[in-house]
């Protein structure tokens, strides 16, 4: 049984906590790690890197995301968590400060790489923290809403790029960015610090082991299909201002508009597939989440132009996160006792696919190929994606 009953949480200490977590994840993924792809153009524009070395950078930064999910396989506790989340704030901080100084690419990598891997820790970190308080309230059902911090994090970061786009210029384009971090980080994370959060007890009174094989007949569906799911959003989530850069005429709205319409999309996403998950359950949402984001990212190479970016910006701006609430709920279920571990290993799975999304498209560009039919390989992840999805069982039925 739960340590702490429904009622001992008021609602405003609920808001509060999803707030702070919200915040951690609008500083981690919206001012740190998501930045890059409204800044990509311009940075571009001012001759720091070319589009290709601009894919590789990207890849630096989803391969620190990937070791990030992978430390926090290592280090999942309660206790661990408490040191590793307040630390990685500190690098996430630190290394957007250091952008703004330096304009050498092998600095740019290196950096970017180790705002991945604090990314990375912070993604899995703060909302296993928040999902296992929420989970010893009976309050779980509520977990989902703390991705919309991601969300506003898009619109922030868009509004900071074309708000400054006129007056700022190479490394400089860094600076609202690293600012706007240091109050929100430090709040956040200080909040979320000062939850408690008792540990499962089995019931001849043991403390519930939290370790396991995460890999079974019924997870591995589930985690090929998520697999899926990370290379095929990640594309348009990387090269979408760029592709429609390259595909409209100069200053036309949508090259910093389709950025904006992704964040739009993305800012109620969590609330729409929470409230999906927990009306017709969270599994047959997750189905009809891969079939919407298919459907954005086929748009993109079907309708070359203003059709295709604008359908493209808007399904998956409104899919990719409910992808990962519903993933990592449907996932928790499957395991109950090994919620952070488990949340690490998807989140690390969804890391390596989207460091090979990067890169697949710097090898399809070097080979000729362009950016509008590069989107081809998200169309086939999420196809593959979407057949695993049916072979995940109910967990009630395990």
């Amino acid at each position: 049984m739960p340590a702490n009953p429904t009622s001992c949480t008021s609602p405003r200490e609920l808001s509060t906590v999803l707030l702070a977590g919200a915040i951690i994840l609008l500083v981690v993924h919206g001012l740190g790690r998501f930045i890059f792809t409204p800044l990509l153009p311009y940075l571009v524009q001012d001759g720091q890197f070319d589009a290709q070395q601009g894919a590789a950078v990207a890849t630096w930064n989803y391969l620190g995301y990937l070791m990030g999910a992978l430390l926090a396989i290592r280090w999942h506790r309660i206790e661990h968590i408490r040191r590793l989340l307040p630390l990685s704030l500190a690098v996430h901080v630190i290394t957007l400060l250091l952008l703004t100084q330096l304009n050498d690419l092998t600095a740019i990598d290196t950096l970017r790489w180790l705002n991945g891997v604090a990314n990375g820790v912070v993604f899995v970190q703060a909302p296993a923290l928040i999902l296992e308080w929420l989970v010893s309230r009976n309050r779980s059902a509520s977990s989902g809403l703390v991705y919309i911090g991601v969300g506003v994090g898009l619109l922030v970061s868009s509004g900071l790029v074309s708000g400054t786009a006129t007056w700022l210029a190479g490394a400089d384009r860094w600076w609202p960015a690293a600012v706007l971090s240091i109050p929100l980080g430090w709040w956040g994370v200080a909040r979320l610090l000062r939850l408690q959060i008792p540990a499962r007890v089995a019931a001849d009174g043991s403390q519930q082991a939290d370790h396991g094989p995460l890999f079974d007949r019924a997870s591995i569906p589930l985690f090929l299909s998520y697999a899926g799911a990370g290379l095929g959003y990640i594309l348009p989530m990387t090269f979408l201002p760029l592709l429609a850069r390259l595909e409209l005429p100069a200053r036309h709205w949508l090259q910093d508009g389709t950025w904006l319409i992704v964040a739009l999309a993305t800012i109620p996403a969590p609330w729409i597939w929470n409230r999906l998950g927990a009306k017709i359950g969270d599994l047959p949402a997750l189905k009809l989440n891969f079939v919407i984001q298919l459907a954005g990212v086929l748009a993109a190479v079907l309708w070359p132009g203003p059709v295709g970016l604008i359908l493209c910006a808007a399904l998956v701006g409104g899919t990719f996160l409910g992808t990962v609430l519903l993933t990592q709920r449907i996932g928790r279920a499957l395991h109950p006792h090994q919620g952070p571990r488990l949340s690490a290993a998807t989140v690390a799975l969804y890391g390596f696919t989207q460091m090979v999304g990067p890169w697949l498209t710097k090898q399809w560009l070097g080979a000729g190929g362009t950016l509008a039919t590069a989107f081809g390989i998200g169309v086939a992840a999420l196809a593959f994606g979407l057949l695993f999805v049916f072979f995940v069982p109910k967990p009630c039925s395990r």
